[in-house]
């Protein structure tokens, strides 16, 4: 029994010890973030590009959004956000249409929240392009401008973009967010240090580890443009 005792002991004190270094304030690769083994090209310049990879139907993507967007005003110039709409199976395209025709419209601002509340407060169903058509005209949005748009060959070109940046970042669950085209991680991988908590709270550690990560890629990115900038003045 006592040899028993000793083991479990030994057991519970190993794992503290791989546990120990995991945090939001010291976030550990493969644990509280994971690293792209090829880097994506962004577009954000001297700033970092932050890459929300989402479902309008994701319950979590739901409860993300707002502490969310505190964080991006929070960021201010530092960061460039971009969402990108994910499709796992045919069934998710109408709502990645949706996304991209708001986008073309100039309406996210108004109405991206407005499409998560129908959805997870109201209980409407917006997989389909009857249903959501209908609930846009009740948003006061011109039906047949919309209908143009999300039928156009450009919203069917993003929602085809989309695809292939899921596929790049190998994008397996949602909300996940992307940082300087290298870094990924999500409240879901907060569990793995934190153990069972409260959405809430895996969502203020995910945010906390997406700090050290601007962080991290910014500075790395100043040093590749300084990198790049000495190899130019050797030619």
């Amino acid at each position: 029994m006592r040899l028993f005792q000793q083991l479990l002991v030994a057991v519970s004190l190993g794992f503290l010890a791989v546990t120990a270094g995991a945090s939001p304030s010291n976030p550990v690769n493969g644990t509280d973030y994971r690293t792209l083994e090829q880097a994506q090209p962004t577009e954000a310049g001297k700033r970092v590009e932050v890459t929300e990879f989402f479902w309008y139907s994701c319950p979590h993507c739901h409860a993300f959004e707002a502490p969310l967007m505190e964080w991006v005003k929070k960021q201010g110039d530092a960061i460039v956000f971009k969402r990108v709409p994910v499709a796992f199976r045919d069934s998710f395209v109408p709502e990645q249409k949706l996304y991209y025709t708001l986008e073309a419209m100039g309406k996210v601002d108004e109405l991206h929240k407005k499409v998560f509340d129908a959805i997870h407060v109201n209980r409407q169903m917006l997989n389909t392009d009857a249903a959501i058509a209908d609930f846009i005209e009740k948003q006061g949005v011109d039906r047949n401008k919309f209908a143009e748009l999300y039928n156009s060959f450009s919203v069917q070109s993003k929602v085809r973009r989309a695809i292939q940046l899921q596929n790049a970042y190998r994008i397996d669950g949602v909300p996940i967010v992307a940082i300087g085209g290298r870094y990924l991680t999500a409240p879901s991988m907060m569990g793995a240090s934190l153990g069972r908590q409260p959405e809430a709270t895996l969502t203020s550690a995910a945010l906390q580890v997406m700090n050290w990560l601007v962080v991290k890629a910014g500075k790395e990115q100043v040093g590749q443009a300084a990198a790049g900038a000495s190899a130019e003045v050797k030619k």
